[in-house]
């Protein structure tokens, strides 16, 4: 599978998450094995009106969504694999009015689980909050047909 495949099939994928939309959540490089996703700076996301910074959930939910997601970009078929656990260690706030971007990858891949680590930071900036995932393998056919035509654009 080539890079331009996986941005596609990451993409198909963060378009059907609902909280991924809300966020206007983008992919920016999809690569085997690695992936960065873009959280753009909005109103909506602001966890202190005072300070502007955003909220840390949102950063929680880039996070998952990227290490979750960089799955699809260490596997050649598609399949569904649900979080088992996620660890996210916050280092500071972001700064207020600049998008925030998390680079996820996927460290180890075994035949039952994926294990992930993400960095959420901005440009020129330190890094805001890491974290660390593991992902159960519930195997291609436990997703149904139509999600995986869906994602993969009915190539498997």
């Amino acid at each position: 599978m080539n890079d331009a495949i996986r941005l596609n099939r990451v993409t198909r994928f963060i378009d059907t998450l609902k909280q991924a939309q809300e966020l206007g959540l983008s992919v920016i490089e999809a690569r085997e094995g690695s992936l960065t996703l873009c959280l753009p700076y909005s109103d909506r996301i602001i966890g202190n009106p005072d300070t502007g910074v955003i909220h840390g959930g949102a950063i929680t939910t880039l996070m998952d969504t990227a290490s979750g997601s960089v799955i699809l970009c260490a596997l050649d078929d598609f399949e569904l694999c649900p979080t088992l656990d996620l660890r996210v260690d916050y280092m500071r706030p972001a700064e207020p009015h600049k998008p925030v971007y998390a680079r996820a990858e996927t460290y180890k891949v075994t035949r039952n689980i994926i294990f992930t680590r993400c960095e959420a930071y901005q440009e020129g900036g330190e890094t805001i909050a890491n974290c660390v995932g593991t992902f159960m393998r519930i195997g291609k056919e436990a997703s149904p047909k139509h999600y995986r035509d869906l994602i993969t654009g009915g190539g498997e």
